[in-house]
């Protein structure tokens, strides 16, 4: 129940000289609910690093469901171009998580196939021996340049292994931002930089692949041709990966405009 008073003459006229001869007022008091209460302080620098850790373990998440066609991984694609970084621990998971997956496995049996029908690498021979030579060979090229490329050195050079697709703007500077994506990269900190990663772990992985090709094979051609071929099937694979969303889109919309034609009553026009 509130109870109301009624100020005295005595009260009300010595408030009055007070108010006339400038003397401030006490400040009435705010009820209980209504104290205002200190403006709460930004989270301390280590809550934001975890907030950030929880985020970027989320994203890999779901990268790692990432498949185009339902078959080929898709697993370093992100949309966020201000997705926090991975730790280095993520980025070896990446790495192990694309390098396991059977469709690497498919792609290292297809490249050996194909060599063996040229009998490229003649040194591995013919028959089921030479076809699981240059099979470990092409599987090995593979794991290598991932390994050095896409997790001991973007974590050593604080690089983002993964691929941030552009998805806005005209087609020619999508496929432009694509195929420079082999050579230009996001690093840990949101800037941009060269991609020194990419670089470095293809050459690395040539190197390391003269200790298995055929001595006939070896030598600093076999380096730099194999750094060149895969930078090259990079360049051509980002193409892929940065309008495949694009493709899904259309095909989804068209599937739409399809299903909502039929179900409209005759002489009405579907809405777009």
């Amino acid at each position: 129940m509130t109870v109301f008073s009624v100020a005295s003459p005595t009260v009300w006229a010595q408030s009055s000289h007070l108010a006339a001869s400038g003397t401030d007022l006490p400040d009435e008091p705010l009820p209980a609910d209504q104290d205002q209460q200190p403006s709460t302080p930004p989270p301390p620098a280590a809550d934001q690093q975890k907030t950030d850790r929880e985020q970027a373990a989320e994203d890999l998440k779901k990268e790692e469901k990432q498949r185009i066609l339902g078959i080929v991984p898709n697993f370093t694609m992100m949309d966020n171009a201000k997705a926090p970084p991975l730790s280095p621990k993520q980025k070896f998971r990446l790495m192990l998580k694309s390098t396991t997956d059977p469709y690497a496995f498919f792609v290292a049996g297809f490249v050996a196939g194909i060599g063996q029908a040229k009998d490229s690498n003649p040194g591995y021979g013919q028959g089921a021996e030479g076809y699981f030579k240059r099979f470990g060979a092409a599987y090995a090229d593979s794991f290598d340049g991932a390994l050095w490329g896409n997790a001991i050195l973007p974590t050593v050079l604080h690089e983002d292994p993964r691929y941030f697709r552009r998805g806005t703007g005209s087609a020619g500077s999508r496929i432009l931002h694509a195929a420079l994506s082999t050579v230009w990269c996001r690093r840990d900190n949101g800037t941009w930089g060269p991609n020194y990663s990419n670089v470095g772990g293809n050459i690395i992985g040539g190197a390391i692949s003269n200790l298995y090709y055929p001595e006939a094979d070896r030598g600093a051609g076999l380096v730099f041709s194999n750094a060149l071929t895969v930078t090259a099937e990079g360049a051509i694979g980002a193409q892929l990966v940065e309008f495949w969303p694009d493709v899904v889109r259309h095909y989804r919309n068209k599937k739409l405009q399809k299903a909502n034609a039929q179900s409209a009553p005759a002489g009405t026009t579907p809405q777009q």
